[in-house]
């Protein structure tokens, strides 16, 4: 058995020749490793809470929005942050609106974009001035005292008609709702940006209808100008009146009703200038009355 001297530590030969050769060489006790520490100089740095300090910092500063000025590219930049699964979303919330589901909660909170609204307006204007002149040429195909002559003009208006009510109406849309707000505090409102996204969103349904819109049918025609409405209008009635049930009945209903009306003004203006169907007498689309003069006969003595 082993008796207690065997477990004391001993020295080693080894260890004692080479404090023999230098006698001034600090040794390590292992029963003090903090005073070990400080009479050899050494310091030992622990790195773990740092390290994790500096890696939740890193996190932080990588999540916030470092934007400038509104003079600065950074400060628009912020609004073009979305990918393309955030942006197909939308468009299909815009398309496929869905009884109770607000639009700005459950596809644009925390996260408005200009990205969508601006290429949607961009798509919109070629997409209804382009298809209005292949509507125009498709119903007077058949007149031989046409000349067919691109309209570029159409281009412009439809920019002018389509960025003015993506913006100008959301304004007052949103100035509306701020000031309400400001009379009564159980009203809740939206963030002007998250105002254009909604609209501009909403435009979307335009785009395909419009290309439709081309086919030389009165009644079909009118038939999808009703359920773009009926699409797009859903999507503002849905977001908005959460906003405005709150307050008074005739309130609440008089700004949904103008709401509807411009968005409504907007589809049937589009009808009216760019897809006009003139009115011939005795003629289908495609036909042409016969003049009274070509029905004459020459009496031949």
């Amino acid at each position: 058995m082993a008796s207690p001297d065997d477990l004391n530590f001993q020295e080693f030969e080894e260890a004692a020749d080479l404090l023999s050769s230098n006698p001034g060489a600090s040794t390590l006790s292992i029963s003090n490793p903090s005073a070990a520490a400080t009479s050899s100089g050494d310091v030992r740095v622990d790195l773990s809470d740092d390290e994790d300090n500096t890696q939740e910092s890193s996190e932080l500063l990588g999540g916030e929005k470092q934007t400038g000025g509104f003079w600065t590219f950074e400060y628009y930049q912020s609004f073009f942050n979305v990918d393309t699964v955030q942006v197909l979303d939308r468009i299909k919330g815009s398309v496929m609106p869905l009884p109770g589901r607000n639009f700005v909660k459950h596809h644009i909170r925390n996260n408005p974009d200009l990205y969508g609204p601006f290429w949607i307006c961009v798509t919109l204007v070629f997409s209804v001035a382009i298809s209005g002149d292949l509507y125009t040429f498709l119903i007077k195909m058949g007149d031989p005292g046409y000349h067919y002559r691109p309209q570029f003009n159409r281009v412009s208006i439809a920019a002018i008609t389509v960025f003015l009510y993506a913006w100008l109406v959301p304004l007052g849309v949103w100035g509306f709702l701020t000031w309400r707000q400001s009379v009564d505090r159980q009203i809740s409102g939206y963030t002007f940006l998250e105002t254009v996204c909604v609209y501009g969103y909403s435009l979307f349904i335009y785009i395909p209808a419009s290309i439709l819109w081309t086919i030389p049918v009165y009644w079909l025609e009118w038939l999808l100008i009703a359920i773009a409405m009926v699409i797009s209008g859903s999507v503002l009635v849905m977001t908005f009146w959460p906003a405005v049930r709150d307050d008074t009945k005739l309130t609440a209903f008089a700004t949904m009703a103008v709401i509807v009306s411009l968005h409504a003004l907007l589809a049937v203006g589009f009808k009216l200038y760019f897809f006009h169907t003139p009115t011939k007498t005795g003629s289908s689309h495609f036909g042409k009355t016969t003049p009274a003069a070509d029905l004459t006969t020459t009496k031949v003595g």
